[in-house]
Order: C-alpha cells, then structure tokens, then sequence
C-alpha cells in the first residue's frame, strides 16, 4: 500500500469486534517491531508497552469502567458504558507507558537539557502510538486511542503488576471493524501549512 494510502486509512475505529484478523502471536510481533524501531530523544528508548489479550484485556476494561462509574453523573453513565463495552468487544488492548527511570536517567546524565526530557518523552511514545496504529490500519486491525489516565493508573499497575516507575500514557483497543468511520471533514490546508523559501 501506498504510504499517501496508509496515512488516509489510519482512523479511529469505534465499532470494535472480535473476529481474528492475524493470529495474536503475529499481532504481537508487530507490535513489537514497532517497540523496538520507535525513535527516541538520546536514543533512550524509554518507552513501554503491556499488551493486553483474552482476561487480561477484559479486566483492563471492567476497571476502566469501576473507574468512571465514581466520577460519572449517573444520568449520563449509560453513554459512558456503551462506549466501554465498544472497547471491550475487540481482540485486545495496547497500553502505552513511559519509564520514569529511564528518563530521570538523561535528566541526570544531561542537566542541561533537564527540563526537556519529559516533553521529549512524551514525543516519542506519540510516535510509537502512530507506529503501532498505522501498522494495525496497514493490516485492517481497527484501532483508536484513548486516554483514561490518570484516573486508572494505580489499580492498572496493581492489577497487572506492573513497574511504579511506568507512567501510563495511552491505550488502544484493537479488533475487526464492524462500523467503518464516518467521513472526515478537513479544515483549510491554507490555513494549516505555510510553504517558506
């Protein structure tokens, strides 16, 4: 596939279902291959991934949910499940995180550019998220990405005995698509690109 083509057909996908498109160990290859290849400020490699399938994909979700019960207004929780339970009804979950160690590490290593190293963080898993999405999109995986930190971290990290120093980041519920994405509407390239010489 053209990479003009691979760039249009990475959308967010919200109709989720469980149908196997690669087997998971293929899935987790990808997924892995992206890890390994991402780019990152120092080449610190301070981002990281758990992959989340069968019970372990359902409990992320169940505490997604628990979660936003206790800070949901109960005449709009209804909405709130549906869109969970969408979630839930794929194949699996990626869960984005960065190593706080890692990079206290470089803050340490290089004082002078301290101050830059959360932010430089933060760029690289963006495009280790992108990595991974486009791959998916590149294979008919739908995917999306969500954003139910912090207000999951800690019982994620119990639950999945997870590192303390992993700061999660972003998650991704992936499966089959059920409902393709709506059309997409674009504001005016001119007033989004300027062309310098």
């Amino acid at each position: 596939m053209d990479v003009k083509d691979l760039v249009i057909n990475r959308r967010s996908i919200y109709g989720l279902g469980n149908k196997q498109i690669l087997p998971e160990k293929e899935i987790s290859a990808l997924v892995n291959h992206c890890l390994k290849y991402a780019p990152s400020a120092f080449n610190s490699q301070s981002s990281r991934i758990a992959l989340l399938y069968g019970n372990s994909y359902q409990k992320f979700w169940e505490i997604v949910l628990e979660e936003l019960k206790k800070v949901t207004p109960e005449d709009r929780f209804a909405l709130t499940k549906n869109k969970i339970t969408s979630f839930a009804q794929g194949l699996g979950t990626v869960l984005f995180f960065e190593d706080r160690q890692s990079v206290s590490a470089l803050q340490a290593k290089y004082p002078l550019y301290a101050k830059n190293f959360d932010v430089w963080s933060e760029h690289g898993n963006a495009m280790l998220q992108y990595m991974v999405w486009q791959t998916f999109a590149a294979r008919g995986i739908g995917a999306s990405l969500q954003h139910y930190n912090p207000l999951i971290d800690e019982k994620v990290e119990k639950e999945f005995g997870l590192p303390p120093s992993w700061r999660l980041i972003a998650q991704m519920p992936f499966g089959s698509i059920t409902t393709p994405p709506d059309d997409k509407s674009f504001l005016s390239i001119e007033e989004r690109l300027k062309v310098l010489y």
